[in-house]
Parts: structure tokens; sequence; C-alpha cells
């Protein structure tokens, strides 16, 4: 999609239509319903509509008129925004997202979207931007009837400094088409995204944007004494592929190097200890922590923030077999700790184990990992939030402002020593699984012992990598969830360290 500025007077663009944002500035249960925009024209544009009490401001509540007096555009798009006082930059990004669900359903292929004047500009054309790259996303890539609804050009109406606005919207583009970027990747069928395919993928698009690439079969992964990764691995014939992808910027520093490393199981049966069927065909997703660390090493590359930064992806698939692990097998991981696999399905943790110790190995001073490691997480959490952990917490304080920049809602979730005693075996040094209670814990605490004493934070995202209900702003499937925060996290990083 291109994306584009427009800084003169919105009722001077000319457009398939223009989107205004209307609030609501009443008291209590009075609704007092305007366009956010200070110009008078735009105003006197929608005051007929707004004052016939059809446009309440109700979030997304769309009013669409056509032909609009002393407006150049061909339509204008009253987009509801709810209460002014709690209208946000994560709204706006939402709204962004629904007008253009809206408008390409009416098959418009081009908008232009008016900055809110209750926003800081720069901030305003960031959320424009990547809400609009959400909403252009459709899973329906197999489909023989597919109709070819997309957004093709996009215009941003905003008055301010040019050259900062520019800005905001290069890097919000960047943003937007690598966070769809992993939600491609995440929405193929495992038939069509085996490890080696996700590799290729990794790959091409690390010499696309300047990024060094590496891609190790099975016997690097056991010359590295991997050998929970290969546990896991052992039971596919499709070969593993340990995928590094290097950013390396001229006059960065040699520490710290940030480790970037995700969960890349193509496609997950559970293993011996196999799955219910019933919805087992969503487990394609299971490589979508591996697809958030791909693209949000392309969107790092294309943003170069001064630091170094490492970003491993350890992709197999989880396959039953003659070959496949058996509950209660030891195996040994690259870090010596020997572990008991008390369930197969705990699939996730052993491949992490290993990458997180082979980041240390090259090298990585701060480790965050991101994964679809539990269904526990999801029971604690719902779909709204990803689960968070961290073994620092001035790491995870600067996470967290991450966090509240991109606008993914996450919550941390406690690594209290007791719940290590879940995870102790009798035969090794750790079991593979804690049993049912605080499962999303006890797996983040078996991942703990890889990173050690390294500052690190641990993404659970099984309940968020996938929208299981299409939204006003988002297309059931594949969501993208964390890139956003990765890559505001490295900007951040690089300038603070």
């Amino acid at each position: 999609m291109k994306t584009d500025l427009f800084f003169s007077n919105p009722t001077e663009v000319e457009s398939e239509c223009l989107v205004a944002v209307v609030l609501d500035r009443g008291e209590k249960d009075k609704t007092e319903a305007y366009v956010a925009s200070s110009e008078k024209a735009l105003q006197d544009a929608a005051a007929e509509v707004i004052s016939s009490g059809e446009v309440s401001s109700k979030s997304f509540e769309t009013t669409l008129l056509h032909h609009p007096a002393k407006l150049k555009a061909k339509r204008l798009l009253l987009l509801g925004g709810g209460k002014a006082k709690k209208f946000s930059v994560s709204e706006l990004r939402k709204l962004a997202g629904a007008a253009t669900r809206t408008l390409k359903s009416r098959s418009l292929r081009s908008f232009a979207f008016l900055a809110p004047d209750t926003i800081k500009l720069e901030d305003a054309v960031r959320a424009i931007v990547e809400g609009a790259f959400i909403g252009n996303f459709d899973p329906d890539t197999y489909k023989s009837d597919r109709k070819d609804q997309k957004i093709d050009a996009l215009t941003i109406v905003a008055r301010g400094d040019q050259g900062a606005l520019l800005k905001a919207m290069e890097e919000a583009r960047v943003i937007g088409e690598s966070q769809n970027f992993t939600r491609e990747l995440v929405n193929e069928p495992s038939n069509r995204m085996t490890p080696s395919v996700l590799a290729d993928h990794a790959r091409r698009m690390s010499q696309q944007v300047g990024l060094k690439c590496e891609v190790y079969g099975a016997d690097k992964i056991k010359e590295l004494k991997m050998g929970a990764f290969w546990g896991v691995a052992q039971g596919s014939d499709e070969p593993p592929a340990l995928i590094v992808m290097r950013y390396e910027p001229a006059g960065a520093p040699d520490k710290p190097v940030l480790g970037l490393v995700g969960k890349g199981v193509t496609f997950d049966t559970g293993g011996i200890s196999i799955k219910p069927a019933d919805g087992m065909e969503k487990m394609k997703y299971d490589m979508a922590g591996g697809a958030t660390m791909i693209g949000a090493m392309r969107a790092i590359a294309l943003l170069k923030p001064k630091v170094k930064v490492i970003g491993i992806v350890c992709a197999t698939e989880n396959m039953p077999s003659g070959k496949a692990q058996k509950p209660g097998d030891i195996q040994t991981a690259m870090s010596g700790k020997t572990i008991e696999i008390i369930n197969t399905d705990a699939e996730g943790r052993l491949v992490l184990a290993d990458g997180l110790c082979y980041a240390r190995q090259l090298g990585c001073t701060h480790l965050i990992d991101a994964a679809t490691l539990t269904g526990a997480v999801v029971v604690a959490l719902g779909y709204a939030n990803a689960g968070v952990f961290a073994n620092d917490d001035a790491m995870y304080e600067q996470f967290g402002k991450a966090l509240n920049r991109a606008g993914e809602k996450m919550w941390r979730l406690p690594l209290d020593d007791e719940y290590k005693e879940q995870i102790r075996s009798n035969i090794a040094d750790i079991m593979n699984t804690g049993g049912r209670w605080g499962g999303a814990i006890t797996a983040a605490m078996f991942l703990k012992e890889f990173a050690e004493d390294t500052p690190w934070i641990h993404l659970d995202i099984a309940g968020t990598a996938w929208m299981e209900d299409s939204k006003p702003w988002i297309a059931k499937g594949p969501s993208g969830i964390a890139l956003r925060s990765l890559v505001e996290f490295a900007k951040e990083f690089g300038d603070k360290h």
C-alpha cells in the first residue's frame, strides 16, 4: 500500500473518500458529537447529519456521506471514536484499520484519513499508517473465488512539521509491512510452510534488507549438542532449520547485543502425547513466535537502530512417529542440563531452551523470546493480553515503555522460586512440564533455567497470535502480535546503551 501525506486544507484533498473521526465531548450520559478537526468547512459538511442525531460517535460507528458539500473528496466517512477524554493513539490505530476494512469492502482502492487534532500529529500519523496496514490484510489466500479487495493508496491529511511527519509515516510503513509479512508467514498451511520453507523466507528477506542470514540443518544442530531441539525434530521427516539472522550496523558498539529467539514449530501435533483432533488445524500457527522474530528483524534492518541484534528461530515440526521422542525420555540440552520428557506436547520450551543457550553463546547480552507456548496463558489472561515474564526488572521496565508506545496489551506474570519445585525431576535436572497448575509460569521457569543470569524476557503469545474472530479493525486469523513492541524496544535499546 502506497502512503502519502497531504499538508493543505482537508477540504482540498481529492480522494475517493475522506475519513474523519467523530468524538463525543458530552458529560456523563449526554452525547455531544463533533468532528475532531478545527477546519470549519469540514465541520459544516458534517453538521447536518450530526445534528440529526444519526451520528452518536460510538466507537466504530460509520456514517458515509456522498458528495459532501464544500469538499473535493467524493465521499466523507464519519468514524466514531467514542468519548473524547478516553480517545488514545491505540484507539486511533484501530479506527484506521476499521476505515480500511469498511472502504475496501465497498471496492474502493484509495482514501484519505484526516489526523484528528486531539493527538500529537507524529503519533497520529504513525497510528493511522500502522492501523491501515493491519486492516488491509485478509487471510483468504487460497480461495478460488478470492475477491481482490485491498486498499492500494492511503493519504494522511495533517498540517505540521513536514520532515517529522514524513519520518513518522515512513517508520510506520515499515512496521506495518513487517507486521503483515509476519502474518503472511503464520497464515500459510503447514504443507506450504515447512521448516525449510520458513528458512527460505528468512533468507530472502535478509537479502532484501541487508541482514546476514545463516541456515543450519540437523548436522549442525547435533554438532552444537542441541539435544532438546533435536529431541523434538527427530520425529519428523521434514528436516529442521536453525535460522540465524544478524543485524550489525556500522558504528554500533560491541555490546550490548540483543537476542531475539522465536519458536518455529511449523506444525504441532503434540507428538506422542497427541493433541485432540478438534482444533488441531490451527496448530499451523505454532511458528508465530519465530515468524514474529523474522518480521521484527526485517523492520529493525530497515529502521536502523544503533544496536546489534541477532535473531534466532528454531524451526521444526512436532510429529508422532517411530522416531519420535517419548514420555519418560531424557534429553540433554545444549547447556548440559538434562531434561525428563513428561509430555511431548510441551515441545516449544525444548526448542527455545537451546535457542536461548545458542544466543548467549553468540554473544547476546539481553534476550527476548516469543512463543505460542501454553494454553495455560489463555486460561489466565484470555485472548486480550499476552503473558510477559522477566528475570530483570530494569529490562522489563524498558520493555513496558515499548509496549505503551506500540499499543500492544501484555501482562506481567510472576517467576517466583516456588514454581521451580513443580519442574524438579527425580531422574534428571528438570522436567519439561510442571503439571496443570500455573502452567504458563512453570513453562517460563523452565526457560529461565536456560537464560541463566542474562537479562531476559519471555512472551507467551498463545492467546493473542491468532484472532479467533474478526474485529472491525482486523481480520480473523494471524495478528502479528509483539512485532511492534519488539521494534520499539530495539529502537529505544539502541539509544539507551
